[in-house]
């Protein structure tokens, strides 16, 4: 059996998998947030968790 591959270091390894349901209203937003950014659509989803963990603080 031959050894797995090594990828890039990282200091937050994203190994945890999350499935979610959205409508295609929602999706066609994340597809343009997606191009327009030039980022992974997971990348989009990461920043919005972020940002509205960020304003809980603010309240």
């Amino acid at each position: 059996m031959a050894a797995k591959k090594m990828g890039r270091p990282t200091d937050s390894p994203k190994d945890i998998n999350i499935k979610i349901r959205f409508d295609k209203a929602t999706v066609d937003k994340l597809e343009i947030c997606s191009e327009k950014m030039q980022i992974t659509r997971a990348e989009v989803v990461r920043r919005g968790v972020k940002r509205m963990y960020d304003d809980l603080d603010e309240k």
